[in-house]
């Protein structure tokens, strides 16, 4: 189940208390009392994340986890290991194994839910771009992955020069196919600005002043050049409120201030190795699709997905939700008597009007909602894990929206249009996406007949 989280336990006592803290989160749980159970679970209902006790009757916790990590069905779960002897030989075990995490019991109640937050975060991330990369793949505009690795770039920001050496000469063999860069504060990405923004940044929590290094990671995520990079933020571990903040805040891991012991650093290698790899393969993707979609899937005027892409992401979005059981809306939006538009004003105002729209759109909804234009002056959004509700409140805001936006034309004339708007609801059903779509096309048709600037919720969803 998306978004529930599984805990793994053979103490029943222990899966009742964390199902109770979980619960008071509003998180949903499920349960397991050993690793044949948990990889059962896990297969068949693909939880966003696991919490998974180290401690099992019937297998190894580093076992279950590489049992995980080996399934097709399983591996991009993320994994908080769980366990009541912290040593650093364990530590370095388990994330070797594959856990994304590993919590001491009892836990900081403050930071593992920080810890959920991010994880699950990102692994949604994760299942929207692999969802994305498929829908490429089967539409031939993904090319295979090169075997080539470049050159990782790392910035260490520490507290002071000498900690940043420390840091440095305990990482550099350890991380040896990467350059390891130390900067500052106040040139985070180093002195050359011909040189690419480093690929990884570590930064510590607390530099010059207290609470510094949140203050650059936030800065670091608004800029263009640097918003894709791993961060991952140096603390003491009873720092419990700042690392708490910093995964909040976007931190993709923690990392323990003091690095010169042998394990501690091992540890560090490790965490950085999995953000770097992560990093590769969404830049791979991000690429990868970009240029697909430029070169074939792009409507040319207004940057949106063409027909051709739609058809085929509907497709994968519709198998998703009928797997899930968490259905997805469907709009078809039409700019009303849009040839008046041409006719008074040209066709050049018409193509901006379009554009402006089409800006609208993607402003306006979220990076994982599908927008394309599918025709002249016609619209199509897909709101994937919505309900009902939460369509049709979207549905208004965005007639709502356009119908109060005021659009400069070419030759500086201002015009504002309204739009109809088409809703369906389904994805669960055994049926073809494009019966959703034929849905919604009838309900625009009713919008349209009805005075237009309106929306018309599908008769079949009505009757739902």
């Amino acid at each position: 189940m998306p978004g529930s989280i599984l805990i793994v336990d053979d103490v029943a006592t222990n899966r009742i208390v964390l199902k109770a803290k979980l619960t008071g989160a509003r998180y949903n749980t499920l349960q397991a009392a050993s690793a044949a159970e948990a990889l059962a679970l896990a297969a068949a209902q693909r939880p966003g994340l696991i919490l998974l006790d180290v401690t099992l009757p019937d297998m190894t916790g580093e076992g279950l986890i590489a049992r995980l990590r080996a399934d097709p069905r399983t591996r991009r779960i993320p994994i908080i290991a769980m366990t009541g002897r912290d040593t650093p030989e364990l530590r370095v075990t388990l994330l070797q194994a594959g856990a994304n995490e590993v919590l001491a019991k009892p836990f900081d109640e403050l930071v593992l839910l920080a810890r959920l937050r991010s994880l699950i975060r990102a692994h949604v991330g994760d299942e929207d771009s692999a969802l994305r990369e498929q829908t490429c793949r089967e539409l031939g505009f993904a090319e295979a992955a090169s075997d080539f690795v470049p050159l990782a770039r790392i910035a260490l920001i520490a507290p002071t020069p000498a900690e940043g050496l420390r840091w440095k000469s305990a990482l550099a063999p350890l991380l040896t196919t990467n350059r390891i860069l130390l900067t500052s504060y106040d040139q985070p990405c180093g002195d050359d600005p011909t040189r690419r923004a480093p690929d990884l940044f570590v930064i510590g929590a607390d530099l010059a002043h207290r609470g510094d290094g949140l203050r650059l990671m936030s800065e670091l995520r608004s800029h263009p050049e640097t918003r894709h990079a791993a961060i991952l933020i140096a603390s003491h571990p009873d720092a419990r409120e700042t690392q708490a903040s910093a995964l909040d805040l976007g931190a993709d891991d923690l990392l323990p201030a003091e690095m010169s012991t042998p394990l501690a650093a091992q540890e560090a290698a490790l965490r950085i190795g999995a953000q770097l790899r992560r990093k590769r393969l969404s830049d791979q993707l991000r690429l990868s699709v970009d240029e697909g979609l430029r070169l074939a899937l792009v409507d040319p005027l207004t940057g949106l997905h063409n027909r051709r892409y739609v058809n085929a992401h509907l497709s994968r979005m519709s198998d998703r939700a009928r797997r899930t059981g968490h259905g997805y809306a469907v709009m078809l939006l039409d700019l009303d008597r849009f040839k008046s538009v041409n006719d008074t004003y040209g066709h050049g105002a018409g193509d901006e009007v379009l554009a402006s729209i089409a800006r609208h759109l993607r402003q306006s909804l979220r990076d994982l909602d599908l927008i394309g234009r599918i025709g002249g002056e016609e619209f199509l959004v897909a709101l994937p894990d919505s309900s009902l509700v939460e369509g049709c409140r979207i549905s208004e805001r965005l007639r709502h929206e356009i119908a109060q936006s005021k659009i400069t034309l070419p030759d500086g004339q201002m015009t504002q249009v309204t739009i109809s708007i088409g809703l369906a609801f389904g994805g669960t059903r055994h049926d073809d996406p494009q019966h959703l779509i034929d849905e919604a096309d009838a309900a625009l048709l009713c919008a349209k007949g009805s005075g237009r600037n309106q929306v018309s919720l599908a008769q079949h969803t009505n009757a739902a």
